[in-house]
């Protein structure tokens, strides 16, 4: 296996990664709390595990994915105090809570497989997994790191004296955030809920040794990650928003009861902004996925298409912010787009190659030039596939940057435009064709072949011969400023219009 750097946010470096059990990986990532539609800032974290997990399976790895799908006990506060966001919601829709759970689940794979993020293997919800979370806080009680107060089970933070090691808090510093006169059942301000008693007007409730409530946010992920992977996992992935107090609970909840290290790799991706504040629903100022797909936000002035707002997610490193704009997403299409063009006309001569099209291009060719057939022009030099591999796999394995291996590609593929054009091909154009719908299509996630047509087209050509149509018709009915705008906006993505007497063709320039 390749070696990767991956930064643990743990240790604040970037470490050789090496999984617990060799050849297998067990990855948790914290999902949704399905109370509401997924915003770009869900996009950004489920595509950047995604593609984390569609490399370590490119690498041969095989990977357990686990994925949660909260719905219940995650508060108002994110914490401890105020409504659960699901209870509130189903008040607000006038629909059970299971109701807007089945909603909003649905919601949330329906816009990820637009995105053309892979489903978990395991999507477990929290309230299947009640007993579970009984199971653990009673073991917690058990050692001496929970207590049972009138119906409420808090964890003691100060029976682990390693509380805080994820995100560099001191028990102090805990301490101070403590809201005075909230909770007042709590030993220490820092503690948090293992178990919630529910009032009477409570709709999500289980009998428990402790009485009738419903479990604290943090303790569904432990019981539910340690089911599935074990007491002690690979990768812990999730927002860096969440990575106190939910993360930092999470530690303490499992090794307080299981007394061994719970992750050996934490990854946090960071945030989507908006005009430099964090983008998220309960900030308002989230658009949807499904707002970005219909252009039907008030920010947005058209449509944006799944592949686009992938493209624009993986553009940036994960552990960077990723700045929102409508012009940002303009430079993303463009630049996608452009890729796409010369991805498809790789397969696109790689198809000529296949079928006899052109002699020269001879699968073992070392880079001589070859001699001309039936009118073909035949294959330059080999393209330098070593090259191209060797670079990608060095941007991913440098702690999963995509935003560099797009660099790449466009970089070492650009080159190959003009001899495409000319209709010439790399003697390995096949090998380079399989290659890039293997990195680019498994790994990456941003491109597919077109499926070869009658005669041998792409859907590449008949969307250009659209655009071509198109535009005709404007110049007939002198629309000229249409005309012009089509062809303004392909020469932006490298395409270029020529008007003939015969017609109208275009060329990758």
């Amino acid at each position: 296996m390749e070696e990767i750097q991956l930064f643990n946010t743990l240790t604040r470096k970037k470490e050789p990664f090496v999984p617990l059990h060799e050849g297998f990986v067990g990855i948790y990532v914290c999902g949704p709390t399905v109370y509401g539609d997924p915003h770009l800032g869900h996009a950004k974290s489920y595509v950047s595990f995604d593609v984390v997990v569609r490399y370590l399976r490119h690498l041969g790895y095989r990977v357990r994915y686990v994925q949660n799908i909260t719905d219940v006990g995650h508060l108002t506060d994110d914490a401890d105090e105020g409504e659960d966001k699901m209870v509130k919601q189903s008040r607000l829709e006038r629909l059970e809570p299971m109701e807007i759970a089945e909603k909003y689940t649905y919601r949330y794979f329906r816009d990820m497989d637009r995105l053309n993020v892979l489903r978990p293997d395991i999507s477990p919800r929290a309230t299947g997994y009640i007993p579970e979370q009984i199971a653990m806080v009673r073991t917690l009680i058990e050692k001496g790191h929970a207590y049972e107060s009138d119906g409420n089970v808090y964890f003691d933070v100060t029976s682990l004296p390693d509380y805080g090691k994820l995100s560099g808090r001191t028990l102090d510093e805990a301490e101070a955030g403590g809201r005075v006169g909230v909770s007042s059942d709590k030993r220490n301000p820092a503690d948090f809920a293992l178990w919630k008693k529910a009032d009477e007007s409570h709709i999500m409730r289980w009998d428990s040794p402790w009485g009738e409530g419903f479990p604290g946010w943090h303790v569904e992920c432990s019981a539910m990650a340690t089911k599935y992977l074990g007491r002690t996992i690979d990768i812990h992935g999730g927002g860096l928003e969440n990575m106190f107090p939910h993360h930092e609970c999470e530690i303490a909840q499992c090794e307080g009861a299981f007394d061994v290290p719970f992750v050996r790799y934490w990854m946090h991706n960071n945030m989507v902004t908006l005009n430099g504040q964090k983008m998220g629903k309960s900030l308002g100022n989230a658009i949807t996925l499904e707002e970005f797909f219909t252009g039907s936000h008030k920010l947005l002035s058209r449509a944006w298409t799944p592949e686009v707002i992938r493209f624009f997610l993986l553009q940036s490193h994960y552990r960077s912010t990723t700045d929102f704009s409508e012009k940002a997403l303009e430079s993303a299409e463009s630049g996608y787009l452009n890729l796409v063009s010369i991805l498809e006309a790789i397969h696109k001569s790689a198809g000529r190659d296949d079928s006899g099209g052109s002699d020269g291009n001879s699968k073992a060719g070392n880079g001589a030039a070859g001699g001309e057939n039936d009118g073909q022009a035949t294959a330059d030099e080999s393209f330098n596939l070593q090259k191209l591999r060797d670079s990608l796999h060095a941007c991913m394995n440098d702690d999963f940057n995509t935003a560099k291996a797009i660099g790449v590609l466009f970089e070492q593929l650009r080159p190959l435009k003009s001899i495409l054009q000319s209709g010439k091909s790399p003697s390995n154009i096949t090998e380079l064709s399989e290659f890039l719908k293997l990195f680019c299509g498994e790994v990456l996630g941003i491109w597919q072949p077109g499926e070869t047509g009658e005669g041998g087209d792409l859907p590449f050509d008949g969307v250009m011969q659209i655009l071509l149509d198109l535009r005709q018709s404007a110049r007939k009915n002198k629309e000229w400023a249409t005309a012009d705008q089509i062809r303004n906006r392909l020469a932006e993505l490298g395409i270029t219009i020529e008007d003939g007497p015969g017609g109208s063709t275009y060329k990758l320039s």
